[in-house]
């Protein structure tokens, strides 16, 4: 005898103000009943760069646990899923739709939101703990993303993390990040003998602050319209090589996917002298589709 399953969820555009633009997210606020194979299923049937379950908090101080999964794997931490589902917490009235601060509960530990209420509210996520990774070779670099060696800024390609490891190389404009493609050859030759996957993030500096696309075909995502995650220790990168302001409260954006038609705004904000005091990364959720999932079995 089979019994019948349904589960309600929401596709959310995150990082952008227009529907059909930024990050599309599919959000399963009630996800209790779904056990991990099936959360990889469901992610690798709707096929977007993440969907995000949402958990009653085990943690003590959290209003909701998410697990995050991309079509291949889930996630420790990731920023697009922090901040849609942060929307619907606060839409749907699960988190209380005047609270201008709460943390969410993710494997990576504790996740810390701060919301700009408006007539649409800018949702401010808190990076966790940036990790150093080593200095990479720029001839690799320049190899993985089918570029010359000469078409990359003085500042020295490196990787960091704050849950997802990423590979940061500075490019001279615009229109070298637009002509850059992932050589996975390339790629294999850069990451050496080390087994985790890595994301491979190339950009610009612009008068607003960077110009920026990802790609992370080992987490089964091609190429992503925009990269919350990875965008606090792009914020810490460009500290480090003097490509923005050090001061505190310095403000910019990352614009990111405009080349893959999802053009997304993600928002940093640099707290305290050099980010002592944190790094935020924020943008807006234009909300899309609401719908049910239903299976036998």
């Amino acid at each position: 005898m089979t019994s019948s399953r349904t589960y309600q969820y929401r596709v959310v555009d995150v990082f952008t103000d227009c529907p059909l633009e930024g990050n599309p997210l599919a959000v399963f606020p009630y996800a209790l009943g779904l056990d991990d194979v099936t959360m990889q299923n469901i992610a690798r049937e709707l096929n977007l760069s993440e969907t995000v379950f949402i958990f009653p908090a085990a943690r003590f101080g959290c209003a909701a646990r998410l697990r995050i999964f991309t079509p291949a794997r889930e996630m420790d931490f990731a920023g697009h899923p922090t901040i849609g589902a942060s929307f619907v917490l606060l839409e749907d009235g699960i988190v209380p739709k005047q609270s201008e601060h709460f943390a969410l509960e993710e494997n990576v530990g504790p996740v810390s939101i701060r919301v700009e209420h408006g007539g649409r509210p800018l949702i401010w996520l808190t990076t966790p703990p940036i990790q150093e990774g080593p200095v990479l070779d720029r001839v690799l670099c320049a190899g993985a993303l089918g570029l010359a060696p000469e078409d990359l800024l003085p500042a020295a390609p490196q990787r960091l993390s704050a849950g997802n490891p990423t590979v940061f190389i500075a490019v001279r404009d615009k229109e070298t990040v637009d002509r850059a493609w992932l050589d996975m050859g390339g790629v294999r030759k850069l990451k050496g003998t080390n087994p985790e996957p890595v994301c491979v993030f190339v950009f610009a500096v612009t008068p607003e602050g960077a110009y920026s696309r990802m790609f992370a075909p080992e987490h089964g995502v091609v190429e992503d319209p925009a990269t919350g995650s990875s965008t606090g220790p792009l914020a810490a990168y460009m500290l480090r090589h003097n490509l923005v302001s050090g001061h505190a409260a310095t403000r910019f954006v990352s614009e990111q996917g405009t080349k893959m038609g999802r053009r997304s705004i993600l928002h940093v904000h640099i707290r305290g002298e050099r980010g002592a005091d944190g790094i935020e990364v924020g943008g807006f959720v234009t909300p899309l589709v609401r719908a049910v999932m239903q299976w036998e079995g």
